[in-house]
């Protein structure tokens, strides 16, 4: 395995650059999708030294009253929660809920299996009348918006359900963001959001020792320069002027961007390729902020049960407003942040009595504008410094002493992202747009849905594969399964 930086983990990495003593995820924090998923449970990592640490609570979002949205791992403490709001929602959660536990683990599965997703479709169509049939279909495909105004009479649940949809690139009033906030909403009712004990990196970490121990061979501040090919299939990759010979394929976990007219010259694809990739959409840019504080983030109120993830916009509506800025290329003017209480989730991140804190949010791939009129889009220092104390402006909102407690402060913009992992090209977390446009046989370019190129035993396993981003190993495994398929296929034909 050649990887290009320093450690392995891509974007599963920590470190401890902002603090002393103090250690924060560099990206990705919380990992709901890594319990739920196949390919990352089959590795069995606990075997080797990775530990999960959850919150007392998995996700919450302040209200203007005082109150809090609280999605907690009981479903009953969460609905019981929401009733308190408003009568009739615990309910209506509860029946959310059941309808998630009768298809919920045959649909994740049918998304994370190539297309057509033969044995999890078959196991998920017999689970669908079940469920109401068309009327499951057609609740997935609307906007969260639309499935929380539907189902709930108070803010609560509208709010953990916008929030989770939050997490892709979708617009909350645009068909397919129901899906996403569902399907994040429930895996943290069922799963939760656990973080790895001791960091992030120690996800990636286990990983390694697996491959290790396998008789893997892991080579860091290795970048491949390019994929060879011959005859019209991949038979090695050359790095630093040294070649690797292939002996089965090549699976490459890059950016379609880099592999398509990059690593893989633009005469060894072919023309419709090149066209296709035109039309590839990168999914928004990313600014994510993170903080030492000598205490616990100081909430005006404090919820019932504290979260590790917490949510902060206003309403609903601000979340829509802020999100639809982003989708018409302006930089918002009250971003919809995503922040991680880490020493809350897990106590080794930081000294007792402190909190390991981030947040981050998204802003367009190429802005137009500034809603305030305050920030260039071009994301030097000064941009991402005045970008940050917006987004520091809106937790302290809800927690009005946050400054007083803050040590240190880190500020990665979409350069400073890319620079510390090629594959977040322009700050874009999800290897290409999750709208529906670029999903399923259109991930990463129509026809596509399966992890193969048009490079014969050169493989695709990057979150620009089928199915998308978020730290769940499908595309990796899909990749790696689809290799060792075509290499017995290709055997057997030889020994006949």
């Amino acid at each position: 395995m050649l990887e290009a930086q320093a450690t392995v983990g891509g974007a599963v990495r920590s470190d401890q650059e902002v603090h002393p003593g103090f250690i924060h995820d560099t990206f990705s924090a919380f990992y709901p999708l890594a319990l739920a998923s196949g390919p990352i449970r089959s590795l069995e990592l606990e075997k080797f030294g990775l530990e999960w640490a959850h919150a007392p609570a998995v996700l919450g979002h302040p209200q203007a009253d005082g109150s809090w949205a609280i999605l907690h791992r009981d479903v009953d403490i969460t609905a019981e929660l929401m009733d308190g709001q408003h009568r009739g929602d615990g309910a209506a959660w509860r029946e959310l809920h059941a309808t998630w536990q009768r298809i919920g683990p045959s649909l994740t599965s049918a998304l994370m299996s190539p297309m057509p997703p033969v044995r999890a479709g078959l196991s998920m169509l017999a689970r669908l009348p079940s469920v109401g049939g068309l009327s499951f279909v057609k609740m997935m495909l609307e906007p969260a918006t639309t499935m929380s105004q539907k189902r709930f009479g108070g803010e609560a649940p509208a709010l953990l359900l916008c929030g989770n949809a939050g997490h892709a690139d979708i617009p909350l009033d645009a068909a397919g963001s129901g899906l996403m906030g569902l399907l994040l909403a429930m895996l943290g009712q069922t799963v939760g959001f656990p973080a790895p004990v001791r960091g992030a990196g120690e996800l990636a970490m286990a990983m390694a020792r697996r491959l290790e121990a396998r008789g893997g061979i892991i080579r860091t501040g290795a970048p491949v320069d390019s994929v060879v090919v011959k005859n019209g299939r991949a038979v090695g990759v050359t790095s630093g002027g040294e070649e690797f010979q292939a002996r089965r394929a090549v699976v490459a976990d890059v950016s379609a961007s880099h592999l398509y007219g990059g690593l893989v010259d633009w005469t060894d694809l072919p023309a419709r390729t090149r066209r296709d990739m035109k039309t590839f959409e990168l999914d928004a840019a990313t600014v994510k902020v993170d903080w030492a504080l000598s205490g616990p983030v100081p909430w005006k109120s404090q919820p019932e049960y504290a979260a590790g993830t917490v949510h902060i916009a206003h309403s609903v509506e601000a979340m829509v407003t802020a999100l639809g800025q982003v989708s018409v290329q302006q930089i918002p003017a009250d971003p919809f942040l995503l922040t991680g209480q880490m020493t809350t989730t897990d106590p080794s991140r930081s000294p007792a009595g402190t909190e390991s804190l981030w947040a981050y949010t998204h802003v367009p791939q190429r802005p137009g504008g500034d809603m305030r009129d305050e920030i260039r889009g071009v994301w030097d220092a000064d941009d991402c410094e005045r970008f940050a104390d917006r987004m520091q402006a809106q937790i302290e909102r809800y927690a009005p002493d946050l400054a007083s407690r803050i040590l240190s402060r880190r500020v990665l913009g979409p350069r400073q992202l890319e620079e510390r992992d090629a594959n977040l090209v322009g700050g874009a977390v999800n290897g290409g747009t999750s709208a529906l446009h670029q999903q399923l046989i259109f991930r990463p370019i129509p026809g596509s849905g399966r992890a193969g190129t048009p490079v014969s035993r050169l493989y695709l396993g990057s979150a620009s594969a089928h199915p998308g981003g978020g730290v769940h190993g499908a595309p990796g495994m899909n990749a790696a399964r689809a290799a060792l398929a075509a290499d017995r296929l290709e055997a057997l034909a030889v020994w006949r």
